[in-house]
């Protein structure tokens, strides 16, 4: 795929400050989630959509699951990260939410198996569907929170409508409420990609999931460590990605 311009890369870093919850006095604040009260940190929730269709069979599918292991293990290095970086995992198809949002010290990586097609539309409405209702319970117990990043991995085309998903992305990045990002597998359908997302979505170099898990934990864990209104560097994907 064409090379991560240096007017996309600013747009990328542009679009990840903190987005602050900081209106607790206009909350009413309770605890009713034991989560919360037990740890208060603002979170940064991230939506992980997996490509699981049948085409993933074989190497795809066990690279993908090495690096999800990877992923955890490196973000609950980091004391800080461990408390604020929450992680949901939504696979397809079919659709199916393997893991609803978490900090990842209280869970463990999902082993995600191949089958089905590729309902990518659905996938991201369920992912948007689901930020919407934990922002709504952060609300409730006066949590603040980072803006929620949304990964989307696939390695095809998608087999469903994507209409909704699009109109759900492009209000979610005009409003700041989430930052999405598109990487492209093998064959996967990059045009397609590109007009879902404001960003030029990448394509992973070979099966190379480690080593775009491990520039998603070190993305994740300075995001957390910002403060808000910060504009977080991030590095280059030039490491796993076709650029």
């Amino acid at each position: 795929m064409g090379r991560w311009s240096d007017s996309m890369e600013a747009a990328a870093i542009k679009y990840l400050p903190m987005e602050s919850v900081n209106s607790i006095d206009q909350v009413d604040i309770s605890f009713d989630d034991l989560e919360f009260a037990i740890n208060p940190e603002p979170r940064c929730p991230v939506v992980l959509l997996l490509d699981t269709s049948g085409s993933m069979m074989g190497s795809p599918i066990q690279e993908l699951n090495q690096g999800l292991q990877q992923f955890w293990e490196e973000v609950c290095s980091d004391t800080l990260a461990a408390k604020r970086v929450e992680v949901a995992v939504v696979t397809f198809g079919p659709v199916k939410v393997v893991q609803d949002f978490a900090v990842l010290t209280q869970s463990r990586p999902p082993t995600c198996s191949a089958d089905g097609v590729t309902p990518i539309g659905e996938a991201i409405v369920k992912g948007c569907g689901m930020l919407q209702d934990r922002k709504k319970l952060y609300k409730q117990n006066g949590i603040s929170y980072f803006r929620p990043w949304m990964i989307l991995i696939t390695d095809g085309s998608p087999t469903d409508n994507i209409s909704d998903a699009s109109e759900a992305i492009a209000l979610g990045e005009k409003d700041k409420a989430l930052a999405f990002f598109a990487i492209g597998i093998s064959d996967a359908d990059m045009q397609t990609l590109g007009n879902l997302s404001v960003r030029q979505p990448l394509r992973l170099k070979g099966l190379n999931f480690k080593e775009f898990f491990s520039w998603l934990s070190a993305s994740v864990t300075s995001v957390s460590q910002s403060a808000p209104g910060d504009i977080v560097p991030l590095k280059s994907p030039s490491g796993w990605a076709e650029v």
